[in-house]
């Protein structure tokens, strides 16, 4: 089954990851995404460590669990953290200070202003796919 991992920047700064859309909820926490993803995964083998441990029956939302990780536009440039968010801004048409406002995880996003962060993402994602060496 493959379900949503929700990964967001605390108020605090640290990140964490849940699963809002199944009964059972994981979470992971961390000072980066990868603390928290590593967290998240461990909490993950031991929820199903604990059902074969007892006998009990794997849940059916848990069997063969698979997770789609989406990001606040903080953990994004928390994980690619050599993305150069200045840059970034201008290909996406953002303003570089609001764009470093948004990396903090602060300062509310539009969903327009998401949609081109999301979108330019994407194109790099392609131009960096389409390189060859």
């Amino acid at each position: 089954m493959k379900t949503t991992a929700l990964i967001e920047r605390g108020k605090d700064g640290t990140y964490g990851i849940f699963t809002p859309d199944i009964e059972h909820t994981i979470i992971g926490e961390g000072d980066t995404v990868e603390e928290a993803k590593e967290d998240f995964e461990n909490s993950v083998k031991e929820m199903i460590l604990s059902y074969t441990e007892t006998g009990r029956d794997l849940h059916p939302e848990l069997k063969d669990i698979e997770f789609e990780y989406k990001y606040d536009i903080a953990s994004v440039f928390n994980c690619y953290n050599w993305i150069n968010v200045s840059k970034f801004a201008r290909k996406a048409g953002i303003n570089a200070s609001l764009m470093r406002q948004y990396r903090t995880g602060k300062t509310y996003i539009s969903e327009g202003q998401i949609g081109k962060i999301e979108n330019t993402l994407h194109q790099l994602g392609k131009e960096l796919a389409a390189i060859k060496l």
